[in-house]
């Protein structure tokens, strides 16, 4: 079974109505997300100051699904086929003055 809920209890509507599944009734699978962050200030000279900073995004490198397909009658309805982004890290340097 590759759906994350029951599809069958799900049908597409007459034309020109509205179908009776309220706001936000679906669930996708919960989120992970651990971001951290190091900075280091050097003083160059009076009024000037050096920053490295590094950062990790999704640190803990957690899979983290996105939402199953909505539409009803699509053929990956009900189903996740993503994820979302793994670790990214990055590095910068600033100089203030």
């Amino acid at each position: 079974m590759n759906e994350w809920f029951d599809i069958s209890k799900f049908t597409t509507p007459p034309t020109y109505t509205f179908g009776n599944v309220g706001r936000d009734s679906m669930r996708g699978p919960g989120i992970v997300d651990v971001d951290l962050s190091l900075s280091r200030n050097f003083r160059l000279r009076e009024g000037m100051t050096l920053q490295f900073r590094g950062e990790a995004f999704n640190a803990l490198n957690h899979t983290n699904l996105s939402e199953p397909a909505k539409a009803v009658g699509a053929a990956a309805f009900g189903s996740i086929t993503a994820a979302g982004p793994a670790r990214i890290l990055q590095v910068g340097a600033k100089v203030r003055f």
